[in-house]
């Protein structure tokens, strides 16, 4: 039986701001090795493939925002027949993990799916293969829902735990209960316990068995996210519910919805499982637990991007678009981006969050949005903003176009210096080649196109009175967006 996987790839990540945001949220971001951890959770899958285990195209469940990047991530990685489906809002994983069982069960009945987070680290990849294999065995069997409890390397505070009990002559736990984050005196004896396991947000189980599980237990979130299925879309390469109906889902995790309940007498007759995992795992929630699993120096220092460190000890230096040095600096993370720096003491790594409620609250853009912003058809990067003025460098991918477009508070002008631009401007079409130059008035429908093969890149000045991106009026889109409302 070939197993369905299902990455969840919902979260915002703030602790991990500056770098993760919620327009460019962790999971999305190449924090470490390269990939980003989307594309690091794709990628496992396809490296575990053997004998014993098969796996379908994934299921992605993604913020409706963050479509277009979650597509050419996977795409990049030669990915092309996932199924994406959008959340038109936040609602948390139960409702999420409904959306795709729901979608799964329209074509195959007796699914078999692994339930990942879209932004784990997991270096060990042939144990984790074993815990699947194990896991495999047990849920296909059963009317259970395996989860994967890591075994606890130190006392931590930061993470949930499992009870669990174990099974006479096997190698797997039933689940006796789930405690939140605990206090240090009480995590070092979870830990020593033997029985007590750390909570992975892992999960292998019939779809069939979730169904049945949340008719149970959240009957008014199986019925509307059903329903959010039943009358979905589809939107180009992506499956839309129905807004109305998965925005009135209660908004809870999978844990709390159901896994906390699987031993309450009036439960549903389907038990909790649990497979120890110890495959390097690790949440990177936080800045220190994204030290943990990068490579270091002899000093316990680990450096990322355009970074230096002298005389420090177990810091963190993680540039992205200048050079940062570090001289003396000890368990401390320096974390550089385009608009802001991050510097914190590691201990207080766990606050990140509370400084980006903070920075909303001051109505800071850079809370929640990167200087660089992607697009479906390239990105841009507004390197420059004064009174009346603006100045963006963009990139258009080979063969995207922008939508066909006016604005009625601005005027742009285009320098093409790289690859060649065809411009629609009225019912005028011309191609500008590199060191040209076009003008497009306030109020004139344009449209940017690129027909050849490298990127093309041009520098936009824009002028006028107002120049926020509200003022965008879209008249035609291939990526079928919706118009934004006019400020006029």
């Amino acid at each position: 039986m070939k197993i369905v996987p299902i990455i969840l790839s919902g979260g915002s990540g703030t602790r991990l701001w500056p770098v993760s945001r919620e327009t460019h949220p962790k999971q999305l971001a190449p924090l470490i090795r390269g990939h980003s951890l989307l594309q690091q959770t794709a990628l496992r899958l396809a490296a575990m493939e053997g004998s014993r285990l098969q796996f379908t195209s994934p299921v992605v469940v993604c913020n409706v925002e963050h479509r277009f990047m979650v597509a050419e991530q996977l795409s990049v990685i030669g990915i092309t027949d996932a199924r994406i489906i959008l959340e038109p809002c936040g609602r948390n994983t139960a409702p999420a993990l409904t959306l795709a069982v729901e979608m799964i069960l329209q074509d195959t009945p007796d699914a078999l799916m692994l339930v990942m987070p879209a932004d784990h680290v997991i270096s060990d990849l042939q144990s984790f293969r074993a815990a699947i294999e194990q896991a495999k065995t047990m849920a296909a069997r059963q009317d259970a829902i395996v989860t994967f409890g890591i075994v606890p390397q130190r006392a931590e505070t930061g993470y949930g735990y499992i009870d669990a009990e174990a099974l006479p002559g096997k190698k797997a736990f039933r689940m006796k209960a789930f405690m939140e984050k605990p206090d240090r005196k009480r995590a070092k004896a979870y830990m020593e316990s033997g029985h007590h396991f750390w909570n992975s947000g892992l999960f292998m189980l019939r779809a069939q068995i979730w169904r049945h599980a949340l008719q149970q237990l959240e009957p008014d979130m199986y019925a509307l996210a059903r329903q959010a299925v039943v009358q979905a879309a589809v939107d180009v390469d992506f499956i839309r519910v129905d807004t109305a109906l998965f925005g009135d889902c209660p908004s809870d995790s999978i844990d709390y919805a159901v896994m906390e309940r699987l031993a309450e007498t009036h439960g549903p007759a389907v038990e909790g499982m649990l497979v120890p995992l110890q495959a390097g795992w690790n949440d990177v929630g936080t800045w220190d637990a994204i030290q943990d699993v990068m490579d270091k120096d002899a000093c316990g220092n680990a450096l990322h991007g355009d970074a230096r460190a002298q005389a420090c000890t177990n810091s963190l230096l993680h540039s992205n678009t200048r050079l940062v040095v570090g001289i003396g600096l000890k368990n401390t993370v320096v974390v550089e981006t385009s608009d802001a720096v991050l510097v914190l003491d590691k201990a207080h790594a766990q606050n990140v969050k509370q400084v980006v409620e903070a920075l909303k609250q001051e109505g800071r853009t850079s809370a929640s949005t990167h200087r660089k912003i992607h697009r479906p058809w390239g990105w841009y990067d507004s390197i420059d903003a004064g009174e009346r003025f603006q100045v963006k460098r963009i990139v258009v991918d080979p063969g995207a176009r922008l939508s066909l477009q006016m604005h009625h508070h601005r005027a742009e002008h285009w320098v093409v210096v790289r690859g060649t631009a065809r411009v629609t401007r009225g019912t005028e079409v011309l191609m500008v080649s590199e060191n040209e130059s076009t003008f497009i008035p306030l109020g004139q429908a344009h449209r940017l196109e690129n027909p050849g093969k490298v990127p093309l890149e041009i520098i936009e000045v824009q002028s006028g009175a107002y120049l926020g991106e509200d003022d965008i009026v879209r008249l035609e889109d291939v990526y079928g967006r919706d118009t934004p409302v006019s400020v006029a």
